[in-house]
């Protein structure tokens, strides 16, 4: 298993000053626990797991940054498969997931002895998108998505005007996820109808930026990946509507929290190793202040943040952890 360290534009430093001055509003109380702004606090945040999550991860460790400096947040995107692989070995502190984890991966965490607790800290909109340069595709229904990316397409499904013969007869070139990606296992239950279950013929990638690269770089590629990566490169992408029967839809932050954009709206969640957070300060530190701030963290990532109710239910999991 390979892990890569995540490469990733900064949050905007005007977001960092906001979310700084918020905090400070608020009280500062970690600042005024450690005494004239010293931090109080040490040590290391292993995270690790899903490419879609780790920009949010990313972020929150940033801002974090800001309160504890002495606390080192290390974000790796071996993918949500890959993740909780380490994960349910006990070697990660938290682990990134834009899918909830497996029946098998629950067995193997148990064997182990680790427990944990599942947040969910955004929604996202998996967005399928083209090149700006394709001037043919504008929505697909989740039928003509099933043609293009079922087992049974794989060396059968070829040319464009097979999914619509209003379509040109130009060859396809798919990107996608590997088969570690949570956002993977997602596309292939909710359009496959079983996840996992794929054509194997197109252009697999852990790196949702490679797919970016390559979606970009022809007029007849298509991909799908998490909706902040179509928004960091929205000059060079264009997102295709979903029709699941009721109509095209556009991937936003509107659809994905009214469930109109189905059923590729989805929820990203961090589980955190209990024991992580009862035995390391500086976990319980920054896995409060992810949860505390998330809807600030989520805006400045560019997620689809929690609603009222949503963020309830995240506050109230964090206090569960023992």
């Amino acid at each position: 298993m390979t892990t890569s360290t995540l490469r990733r534009r900064s949050v905007p430093a005007a977001a960092v000053l906001a979310l700084a001055l918020a905090l400070s509003a608020c009280g500062g109380s970690n600042e005024e626990e450690a005494g004239g702004g010293d931090s109080a606090l040490s040590g290391d945040v292993l995270s690790d797991g899903s490419s879609t999550v780790a920009p949010l991860t990313s972020a929150a460790a940033e801002f974090f940054a800001e309160e504890e400096p002495g606390v080192n947040v290390s974000v790796a995107t071996s993918g949500t498969g890959g993740g909780f692989e380490v994960f349910c070995q006990g070697t990660t502190d938290v682990s990134n997931a834009s899918r909830p984890i497996s029946d098998e991966e629950i067995a193997i965490c148990e064997e182990n002895g680790v427990e944990y607790t599942e947040l969910t800290v955004a929604r996202d909109a998996l967005t399928v998108v083209t090149s700006a340069e394709n001037d043919f595709i504008t929505c697909l229904t989740t039928e003509q998505l099933a043609t293009l990316w079922g087992p049974e397409a794989e060396g059968t499904i070829t040319t464009w005007d097979q999914i619509d013969p209003s379509f040109p007869a130009e060859p396809i070139e798919l990107y996608g996820p590997g088969t570690d990606s949570g956002t993977f296992d997602y596309f292939t239950d909710e359009i496959n109808g079983d996840e996992g279950v794929s054509r194997t013929d197109y252009n697999a990638s852990e790196d949702d930026n490679v797919i970016v690269q390559g979606v970009s770089g022809s007029p007849n590629a298509l991909g799908y990946f998490g909706f902040t990566y179509f928004e960091e490169n929205a000059d060079s992408l264009k997102a295709i509507e979903v029709d699941s029967g009721d109509g095209c839809v556009a991937p936003s932050a509107e659809t994905v929290q009214d469930g109109s954009y189905t059923p590729l709206g989805r929820p990203l969640f961090i589980y955190v190793n209990d024991a992580s957070y009862s035995e390391k300060p500086g976990v319980a530190a920054f896995v409060d202040f992810y949860a505390q701030n998330d809807s600030d963290i989520a805006e400045a990532a560019q997620y689809i943040p929690l609603n009222d109710e949503q963020r309830g239910e995240l506050e109230s999991a964090v206090g569960s952890i023992s």
